[in-house]
């Protein structure tokens, strides 16, 4: 029995050792996964606790509240480790938040937002915008966008539906619509009516490829199995787009994309026509920036466009993302360097990561230069 319980000894030293690290940078990760105890004040906490950091020899681990009780230590009444963490709280409060600016009519202001999420408004302003990757005000706007987007099918005329979506001027959505929308107004009201887009279905090593492009350059190149279910997301896009197949001179356009998907350490500079908000031309501005055979993490792209913590913000925007390979969603991982999502499947992520040369399951150090703030 000895080797067994040497080997327990050993398991329980390292996971100690592990919590203990956890501990000392706060790691709002390992919240729930483990309680500690402080024998000196017979208080126990949560890793992220921003108490002051005890002494390790008046340490205790436990596995949750209820065990820490047993022990006889009492829940600290800062991080409330037997309730709804911080991050939790701050989810909720962001949650009602965007719901309440969803619901309304005229946006919120600031102030109100932050009443009803029991904070000082510098202090919402900085949850909301860690959590969602965006200022209130910008959601605000994406939304209003979205009514915009969502009327103008069926409006009498669009100053119509930009006044019902809650837009004070005519003139303020018109400064960023193109960049949301893609396209002019006018078009895209009509589902891209008068927008001639070219496009090609074709095959590659990852399956079927479809490519399209406006006059301005690439707006969608999508994978998959099935041509006709791209061809029906393409449809859904532009219902009323003037799709047309590809002339000869698109031919040496699609040969470029396939080869960079055959490829892709070769790279392609490659004409691209983005829409998308603010927010997500930002975080696929720094995709583009990682260099074949390297990998970047959520948190390193969030950073790298000036907004610690908006990791889950970054991830909804690659996978919002229509542009596969040229805009290189597929180079992100979680934090542990292991393979996340991707739009068009894990095994293809893993085929193009292989085929860069990038180490698709483990750790990568690279960290990518960091992009202006704004």
């Amino acid at each position: 029995m000895t080797g067994a319980q040497d080997t327990i000894g050993q398991d329980t030293g390292a996971q100690d050792t592990a919590r203990w690290q956890a501990l000392l940078a706060r790691d709002a990760a390992a919240d729930g996964t483990f309680v500690y105890g402080v024998r000196s004040t017979g208080v126990f906490c949560r890793p992220s606790c921003p108490a002051r950091r005890p002494r390790r020899d008046r340490v205790s681990f436990h596995a949750d509240a209820a065990e820490a009780r047993a022990a006889g230590f009492r829940p600290c009444l800062r991080c409330r480790p037997d309730g709804e963490s911080l991050t939790e709280r701050h989810a909720v409060a962001v949650t009602r938040a965007c719901r309440r600016i969803e619901a309304a009519e005229e946006p919120p202001d600031l102030d109100a937002l932050a009443r009803d999420a029991g904070m000082s408004r510098f202090h919402f302003h900085r949850v909301f915008k860690a959590a969602t990757g965006v200022t209130p005000r910008a959601y605000g706007a994406a939304v209003r966008a979205r009514r915009v987007a969502g009327a103008l099918p069926g409006a009498g005329t669009i100053t119509q539906a930009v006044h019902a979506a809650g837009y004070g001027a005519a003139s303020a959505f018109y400064a960023e619509a193109k960049g949301r929308l893609g396209m002019a107004p006018s078009r895209y009201r009509g589902g891209g009516a008068g927008t001639r887009i070219r496009f090609a279905l074709g095959a590659c090593s990852l399956g079927a490829i479809l490519v399209a492009a406006t006059e301005a350059g690439v707006c969608a190149v999508l994978l998959g199995d099935d041509p006709d279910v791209l061809l029906r997301d393409l449809q859904d896009r532009f219902g009323r787009a003037d799709l047309v197949g590809g002339d000869p001179a698109f031919e040496t356009l699609v040969a470029r994309v396939v080869g960079l998907v055959e490829a892709p350490a070769l790279g392609a500079d490659l004409p691209l026509d983005i829409g998308g908000t603010a927010f997500q031309q930002r975080v696929w501005a720094a995709l583009r920036r990682i260099p074949a055979g390297r990998t970047a993490t959520y948190a390193e792209i969030s950073a790298a466009i000036g907004q610690p913590g908006a990791s889950r913000a970054v991830g909804t925007a690659c996978g919002a993302n229509a542009i596969a390979v040229a805009i290189p969603c597929h180079r992100v991982v979680r934090g542990d360097g292991t393979l996340s999502g991707y739009r068009w499947g894990i095994d293809r992520k893993r085929a193009l990561l292989a085929r860069e040369g990038a180490v698709a399951e483990g750790p990568d150090p690279m960290r990518i230069i960091p992009l202006p703030r704004g």
